[in-house]
């Protein structure tokens, strides 16, 4: 992708409530904190930092949600990443439940920061994960003892392959598993919504201001085109997009390209028929299709996961006959909006959050994999208290999870990847 310092042209950058900019970078600060990275990430970091009265100066490369914060499918669903129980070995016992009670918490942190600060972003509750085999169908039902057990409070169900109509108009799943305390919105217009509300508590955002060189020391210099920022402390927000800005943590995370479409306005009758219910719904599959209504009745479809670091040419032409396979009864619908983003994948499918050991006043949270919407939240809130008060419990338990480094360096990272990826997907065709 270039370096195109615009919003791409998708459905949420067509239809953002406020796309007023900020300025760029042309003097010297100083703050407490210097935050790199306008994302969900970013922006919640200095957001969580400035309601604790710290001094913040956000730099922003593009604009605020310019990358995948501004860009995913919008679903706002629990949990943290791929099999956390795994990691008993590192954290413990309780350490594996405070990372699954953290996917459940932080979905109400968003639900909360949207009505603290009155942010319009379309929010709608009701979810469901959707079985491609009776096999994963199965799995739904442990998912639900292990929710059950953590005292989720929300209504959880299982819903048969004969029952599913009420909540898809498709033939192509085995079941499902309804979530109400997890759900959808417009992402672009959350992570606008949340800097204005920074910006209001006296976090000075700078976007279109790319940060050079990083000198590191008890005070930390950020040097952009036409300013510095001195800080005591420095947050690393930036994902997918870190590139060679910090090489210790920049091999840890593989930028992986998602891409979605949205139709147009579909008639009501249509768009009900599809998804009765409203909800957010995404399937099993390595590649996983996700897919959604808009508040103005399109359907916003994405998934088709990319290592390989090439864009297909033409978006819409590669994700309609997936969308199709969904809903055959949209062939003769048009596609109004197409667009690709960079999101960063874990090898362990799990976020990577601390501080470096060699600058231990740098910080940083990146490796979503996925979950992105909700957990950004909580890891901004975990790096605002270490900051803030010196010491984060849950910051310590996350940084006890291990992370690799991707194989191959910076020229064989993605490919390496996508044969793997490709074996999988191979592996999933032929059952």
């Amino acid at each position: 992708m270039s370096f195109n310092t615009q919003h791409t042209a998708s459905y949420y950058a067509a239809t953002a409530r406020d796309a007023a900019p900020y300025p760029s970078l042309d003097s010297e600060l100083t703050a407490d904190v210097c935050v790199i990275g306008g994302g969900l990430t970013g922006v919640n970091t200095a957001l969580e930092l400035a309601e604790r009265g710290l001094s913040v100066v956000l730099l922003e490369a593009r604009r605020i949600g310019w990358g995948a914060s501004g860009r995913n499918g919008g679903q706002l669903i629990r949990g943290i990443g791929h099999d956390v129980s795994g990691f008993a070995r590192h954290v413990g016992q309780d350490g594996v439940r405070y990372l699954k009670q953290a996917g459940i918490d932080s979905v109400e942190l968003v639900a909360e920061r949207i009505a603290r600060y009155g942010i319009a972003c379309d929010l709608r509750w009701g979810f469901c994960e959707l079985a491609n085999t009776t096999a994963q169908f199965a799995a739904f039902k442990e998912e639900q003892d292990d929710l059950a057990a953590l005292g989720y409070r929300h209504e959880i169900r299982l819903v048969s392959a004969g029952q599913l109509n009420e909540i898809v108009a498709s033939d192509q799943y085995a079941g499902g598993l309804v979530d109400m305390g997890s759900g959808h919105l417009h992402p672009l217009d959350l992570v606008q919504g949340e800097a204005r509300a920074a910006h209001s508590l006296g976090v000075r955002i700078f976007e279109q201001s790319p940060v050079l060189r990083i000198e590191h020391g008890p005070r930390l210099t950020l040097h952009t085109a036409r300013g510095k920022v001195r800080a005591s402390s420095l947050v690393l927000g930036c994902n997918a997009h870190l590139d060679e800005l910090e090489p210790r943590l920049s091999g840890k995370v593989l930028p992986a390209g998602s891409y979605v479409v949205a139709t147009e306005p579909l008639p009501e009758a249509l768009a009900s028929s599809l998804i009765p219910q409203n909800m957010a719904l995404c399937d099993q599959k390595v590649g996983l299709d996700y897919y959604r209504l808009t508040a103005d009745r399109r359907l916003l479809f994405g998934g088709a996961c990319h290592y390989s670091g090439r864009d297909p040419k033409d978006i819409g032409a590669y994700m309609r006959p997936k969308v199709l396979k969904v809903f055959p009864q949209l062939a003769n619908v048009r596609i109004d909006y197409q667009w690709g983003g960079m999101i960063g994948i874990t090898a362990n499918r799990f976020p990577q959050v601390g501080r470096l050991n060699q600058h231990p006043n740098v910080y940083y949270a990146q490796g979503y994999s996925g979950h992105g919407l909700n957990v950004t939240h909580w890891t901004a809130k975990l790096l605002a208290e270490s900051i803030a008060l010196g010491h984060s419990h849950g910051l310590d338990v996350f940084s006890a999870v291990p992370h690799l480094t991707f194989p191959g360096g910076k020229a064989l990272r993605s490919p390496l990847l996508a044969l793997g990826m490709l074996w999988y997907r191979l592996r999933e065709a032929l059952g």
